[in-house]
């Protein structure tokens, strides 16, 4: 009933209650898509959502914002051109939670030693099956959903002991992970696209979650 009711609220220009104190850092990895992202989230949170450029912000002075969540975005490159995400992850790791979405997902990967690799084909614009544990950020989501897919490479199956996959398609590729101890996720697809039907209700999930420990 209470979700519900946040859903009606939501959907009539209202925050969602119980999120209005959230401090959400965005990092911004020059994506067109990272303001749909900034949207939802301060749709869903009712506050200010403040975004700063892979390569405009040091680790510093995003803890200087004393965030509460933090947002890694999708871009167009690898994560070793993602500027301050990699460090960024792994500094904030333990310190609050962390969702990186698509190339954040990448980088959430390569941060706890995981490898990046090229799909076996390219998926720009498409929608997939997304296979998921229940868990977290994917609690009370459909079993699949339809989300939207754009990238090219991917995480190896061969993951590090810190990371679990937590969402998969029909094919085995790895589209979520979650770290075993801290609260950082990612994502491969695209949560904040219109195709991503549960979109806000994921990203809901992930402002609900207080606290940087499982």
């Amino acid at each position: 009933m209470e979700q519900s009711f946040a859903r009606v609220q939501e959907a009539a220009g209202f925050p969602a209650p119980g999120l209005s104190d959230l401090r959400i850092v965005v990092i911004d990895n020059y994506d067109s898509f990272t303001y749909n992202l900034v949207q939802y989230l301060g749709e869903i949170s009712g506050t200010r959502v403040r975004v700063f450029r892979n390569d405009e912000v040091s680790v510093s002075g995003i803890l200087e914002e004393d965030p509460t969540h933090v947002v890694v975005s999708p871009g167009p490159c690898t994560p070793d051109e993602a500027g301050v995400s990699v460090e960024a992850i792994l500094a904030l790791g333990g310190r609050a939670p962390v969702l990186g979405v698509c190339l954040g997902h990448q980088s959430i990967g390569q941060a706890y030693g995981g490898r990046v690799i090229r799909g076996a084909a390219p998926v720009h614009g498409k929608t997939s099956l997304i296979h998921h544990d229940h868990r977290t950020i994917f609690a009370g989501l459909p079993q699949p959903f339809v989300a939207t897919r754009y990238h090219s490479l991917v995480l190896d199956r061969s993951l590090p002991p810190v990371l679990e996959v937590s969402a998969w398609t029909q094919d085995g590729v790895i589209m979520g992970v979650r770290h075993r101890e801290f609260a950082v996720e990612g994502v491969q697809f695209h949560p904040e696209s219109l195709l991503t039907a549960v979109g806000k209700d994921l990203l809901r999930n992930f402002l609900s979650h207080r606290g940087a420990r499982r």
